[in-house]
């Protein structure tokens, strides 16, 4: 017997789960923990043999703030790194561009030249700690100046490990800091599966992005499918690049978002890795190492409130521990005050707090997937898997992800999911505690901001320093073979393409910006204008 209830996703919830509402095939649907299909986990002993990665996400306007934040996570016992840029940074722009006017700092850290990634990373054991960069349109140009940093340090480039999230088609469906067309941007990201399975061995080059689309209001099954659609068209493009599945595929990593529905999040993340297992067998003929789906989580930053921001705690932790229960590789669990300001210290250390406890006081990390034998789960791990393949095969009949950007199939859906939860909030059907229901009529809290105008003097002023102590003529030439060797990353070109990267990470090393290099690139694969 069921009511009318649905899930957020729109999956039917029984009143009361059965046997038969979730008929499994143990050995071809689950397997266990560390085997094909994954949908147990990716490793043996998941938690038992090491906790997740606990990676906390911070940037603060500049290198120096960003390096101090990070010390302090470090103290209090964070695993990882994960780096925020602003804006200029994320679009190829210098903090001297007067596009940047305005913006330079204030969603994350201002990097312009290696210089600045120096600041950034001031005693920092890159050999020890592995860091996560979500930049996508100039990726190519952070992961030259982390391993420049790196080697002026007296490191290898294959000691580093890390991920760059180089996710360019999701800026094209939810985000918008691209910078060139599809077809080279995607051209870029290849070169940088090539160099770093050659180079930088323990580096993942990318980090297919969920994240951003669920943000943008998609729904659980919608942020499997699409971010799977992006996933198939890379993975393709490096075979089209003449690379062999499984010299880049264990290294790519993904990267969720984990929302208030517990059990349609567990089941999400159990379903992804079932999903992605069977894509990359079937589809490109990968081996088991790489079928394996391992995944960043991020709790969900448009579930915080404004209102009663302290109530974001519970959110956090009910996130996080679908998460956990879900089997994440690594995590970030968001501040509560991060609705109405860049997180405090203190409420950046009580998000770390969170994880620790689920992690050392909870108990879940005792056994492998804890929930698995739920005939609810089980269902709901069955049905996420269908809906999302369904809508997987319907990009296909349209060519592929590209071709469904460029129709706005994916902007399109993403667009009526958001707008019906907003109708269901508005109507009361979905309830937010503290804001549709149960509110206390207080105003939210108000939080003193930086003073981003002088913060924006002192790095553009950084900037002028570096420009006027390089050798001018070394930068420009390094900028002409990149201008050069981008010609045959056209799609018109015929022929090898020339091997960008050590070319990006010459134009780094001698102090060329970011602004300047995605200058380069651009005057000869353009701007991306949507239709």
């Amino acid at each position: 017997m069921a009511d009318d209830r649905l899930s957020p996703a729109g999956i039917p919830v029984p009143l009361v789960a059965r046997p038969e509402d979730a008929p499994i095939d143990y050995a071809r649907d689950l397997g266990d923990p560390g085997a094909f299909p994954y949908t147990r986990g990716v490793q043996r002993d998941m938690y038992r043999g090491r906790h997740w990665t606990m990676r906390q996400y911070a940037g603060f306007g500049t290198a120096q703030a960003t390096n101090e934040r990070f010390k302090l996570l470090l103290e209090a016992g964070q695993t990882g790194l994960s780096v925020a840029f602003d804006l200029p940074t994320q679009m190829g722009l210098d903090s001297s561009d007067p596009l940047a006017a305005g913006e330079v700092g204030r969603v994350g850290v201002a990097i312009d030249t290696v210089d600045d990634m120096h600041m950034l990373l001031a005693d920092l054991p890159l050999d020890r700690v592995s860091t996560s960069m979500t930049i996508n349109a100039t990726a190519s140009t952070l992961l030259a100046m982390y391993i420049v940093v790196a080697e002026e340090r007296g490191m290898t480039r294959a000691s580093l490990s890390g991920t760059t999230q180089n996710d360019i088609l999701k800026e094209y469906i939810a985000r918008g800091t691209y910078i060139y067309p599809p077809a080279p941007s995607l051209a870029l990201t290849a070169e940088m599966f090539r160099f770093c399975a050659a180079e930088v061995p323990s580096w993942n080059p990318i980090s297919i992005s969920g994240y951003h689309i669920r943000e943008a209001g998609s729904t659980a099954v919608q942020e499997v499918a699409f971010t799977f659609a992006d996933g198939i068209a890379y993975v393709q493009q490096a075979i089209d690049a003449g690379l062999a599945i499984d010299e880049f595929a264990p290294r790519l990593s993904f990267f969720f978002a984990a929302h208030n529905d517990l059990f349609e999040e567990v089941a999400k993340f159990r379903a992804a890795r079932r999903l992605w297992a069977r894509i990359v067998r079937d589809r490109f003929g990968g081996s088991d190492k790489s079928a394996r789906l391992r995944f960043h989580t991020q709790t969900g930053g448009v579930t915080l409130m404004a209102q009663q921001p302290l109530t974001n705690v519970v959110r956090v932790t009910v996130q996080a521990l679908a998460a956990t229960l879900g089997g994440t590789q690594s995590l970030h669990t968001n501040g509560y005050d991060e609705a109405l300001a860049l997180p405090t210290a203190e409420a950046a250390t009580l998000a770390l707090r969170t994880q620790q406890v689920i992690a050392y006081e909870s108990g879940i990390a005792d056994t492998v997937d804890p929930l698995a034998g739920s005939w609810y789960v089980e269902q709901l791990t069955t049905e996420i898997e269908t809906r999302a393949l369904s809508l997987i095969e319907h990009v296909d009949t349209l060519g592929g992800a590209v071709a469904a950007i460029e129709a706005g199939f994916f902007q399109e859906e993403i667009a009526s999911s958001a707008y019906a939860q907003q109708l269901r909030v508005e109507g009361g059907e979905t309830v937010i505690v503290g804001v549709n229901k149960f509110g206390d009529g207080q105003d939210p809290p108000i939080i003193p901001a930086p003073d981003f105008s002088a913060l924006e003097r002192e790095q553009v002023a950084r900037l002028q320093a570096t420009r006027a102590a390089r050798d001018a003529a070394t930068v420009e030439h390094t900028l002409y073979a990149l201008r050069d060797a981008a010609i045959s990353y056209l799609p018109s070109h015929e022929g090898a393409r020339v091997e960008l990267m050590p070319l990006i990470i010459e134009a780094v090393r001698a102090r060329a910006s970011v602004g300047e290099i995605a200058g380069a690139l651009g005057t000869v694969w353009g701007k991306y204008r949507p239709v």
